[in-house]
């Protein structure tokens, strides 16, 4: 007997990475809307193209109205990328009872304080196993390996079938600080039946299995125990393991630890008060304390293996940092691979360390970091596991959700029964058949500016690339209103585009045109349509400027009437 069917809706992190939310949507038969379930909140970082911009984060334009039929929202870790967003949306949405793990609820709760003028959250803790009720669904969190603790997949119940989130995973034989993945419980999940599996598709195009803890760990114990100096390492704030890894390894050679970079002290001593990081008495220490004593017997966990300008490497290597002073025989570890977008960055960064005498290690010299997502044949294996009717591969650019639905094809899905979505398209999936509706949900970009949430546009981020590729030209002209005619010679700033004082002709030939522009237009008497004069200046002077320089500066003319 057919039971309706479902909608599964991406609001994000499907033909993109990050910014992942997803609407599950129970249509009962004769229905066209119905109760709706939400997976993870998170935001994206910018593009190189976005000057500005913050962060962007999930359009949910579809839940305007709807914010009743919302029985919850099911957050699967605590990575921003699936939480980030939720001070900027949850708000708009009646603020819904949210379901998180221990960590992740000590995240978003410590995030949500940032944002003073936000509703104290409805927020509840899970833990691996528990199945909670939300109407006609029913969710049962079970514990995914990745890289960070309390990382759950999710076993959702509906009138139609089963349903499997994976969340972020990997399958790591031997994790460090976390037991591995249980895969008798996966099996008897698979064997409860499972209609639609949606997997992890971030690392579909990569060969083989993911390097397991165990191995980095090995390795980030030969560089501590050959390291002469100092060791400075740099790695995400959201790396709870490997900063545990590190902490480790330093009481074990003797070592205080320093912890630095705002995100990493909030996530570090969060986790300290939840018991996911273990130390001993007396272990950290200061960054300002770090003089007191000898090099070979400290540590400093930092932000900054991303390159980023303010982080705390940065300031290092820069020698701006108010604590310390690289110098030669100090270690440096980059337990992080690097984010694209990021090469140059982080290449300039690693040339300055070099150049202070630095040891410098990163992943491309031997394995000291392990990226939280399963590859091909874990990737088979999962699918092997929950035998699925249906596939939907999500997280992840379009190339990696293609090249995951090759995956799902040879392990046996049937390709009509496999749906390759993007962001704001509709799947719709009942207990016969999977297929994209021509339905779609909004899913342009809600970009994140400073304290404006959706303010900023095409137009402003168009003008905004015009000034940081060709600069400003602002023409100032004073005219008499009796007159019409120009009073003195147009005052002219100009911003990124040239430099006035080698530019002397140009910018005498620019006045003389402004006037005749203006003087022409207002020469016949009568009132005098200054919008269009404005706009006569902007269009010729700007076709003068491109003739003169091959290059388009944005033209402010501002013209006065005294």
């Amino acid at each position: 007997m057919i039971k309706g069917r479902l909608k599964i809706i991406p609001l994000g992190g499907l033909g993109e990475v990050g910014k992942n939310m997803m609407l599950i949507e129970y249509l009962a038969p004769n229905k066209e809307m119905g109760p709706i379930l939400i997976v993870d909140m998170g935001l994206r970082f910018p593009e190189e193209d976005m000057p500005g911009i913050d962060f962007i984060i999930p359009n949910t334009s579809y839940l305007k109205g709807r914010e009743r039929d919302i029985v919850g929202m099911a957050l699967t870790h605590g990575h921003y990328d699936h939480i980030g967003a939720i001070p900027y949306i949850i708000d708009k949405l009646w603020n819904p009872l949210i379901l998180a793990g221990g960590l992740t609820k000590g995240i978003v709760i410590k995030r949500q304080d940032d944002f003073p003028n936000q509703p104290k959250l409805n927020i509840q803790e899970v833990k691996d196993g528990d199945i909670v009720k939300l109407p006609p669904f029913e969710v049962e969190f079970f514990r995914q390996n990745h890289n960070i603790t309390d990382n759950f997949g999710l076993f959702i119940k509906t009138p139609v079938g089963n349903l499997i989130h994976t969340s972020d995973f990997k399958f790591d034989p031997s994790p460090v600080n976390e037991p591995p993945t249980d895969f008798e419980k996966l099996r008897r999940i698979g064997e409860k039946g499972i209609l639609l599996l949606m997997s992890d598709s971030t690392r579909a195009e990569d060969e083989g299995r993911s390097i397991s803890e165990n191995t980095i760990m090995e390795n980030l114990d030969l560089i501590f125990q050959q390291a002469p100096g100092r060791i400075v390492a740099a790695t995400f704030s959201s790396l709870i393991n490997r900063i545990q890894q590190v902490i480790t390894l330093s009481e074990k050679y003797g070592r205080k630890v320093a912890v630095d970079g705002y995100s990493m002290k909030t996530n570090v001593e969060i986790c300290k008060r939840l018991g996911y990081i273990k130390t001993k008495r007396g272990t950290i220490i200061l960054p300002k304390d770090i003089d007191n004593y000898p090099a070979n017997k400290v540590t400093i966990v930092c932000t900054g293996a991303q390159g980023e300008g303010q982080a705390v490497l940065m300031r290092m290597a820069n020698k701006e940092h108010r604590f310390v002073r690289l110098r030669k025989g100090d270690t440096v570890i980059f337990s992080s691979s690097v984010v694209p977008g990021n090469e140059r960055t982080v290449q300039i960064l690693k040339d300055e360390l070099y150049r202070q005498g630095t040891i410098v290690f990163h992943y491309k010299m031997m394995d000291i970091h392990a990226g939280g997502h399963a590859q091909k044949e874990e990737l088979k294996e999962i699918i092997k596991i929950m035998k699925p009717k249906f596939f939907l591969p999500i997280h992840g650019q379009y190339s990696m959700l293609v090249n995951h639905a090759k995956i799902a094809e040879e392990s046996g899905i049937q390709e009509k029964n496999i749906a390759v979505a993007e962001t704001g398209q509709v799947v719709v999936a009942s207990q016969k058949e999977i297929f994209i509706s021509k339905e779609t949900a909004p899913s342009n970009y809600i970009m994140v500016d400073g304290l404006g949430i959706g303010d900023v546009g095409e137009i402003v981020l168009r003008d905004r690339q015009n000034l940081s590729k060709d600069g400003m030209f602002v023409i100032v002209a004073l005219v008499d209103k009796k007159t019409g005619r120009i009073r003195s010679s147009p005052d002219i700033i100009s911003r990124g585009f040239v430099y006035l004082r080698e530019s002397r002709q140009l910018l005498a030939e620019t006045r003389k045109r402004v006037i005749i522009i203006v003087e022409r237009a207002t020469g016949s008497g009568g009132a005098v349509n200054w919008s269009y004069v404005k706009d006569n200046i902007r269009n010729k002077i700007g076709e003068f400027l491109y003739q003169r320089t091959k290059r388009r500066p944005m033209i402010l003319p501002v013209v006065i009437e005294v």
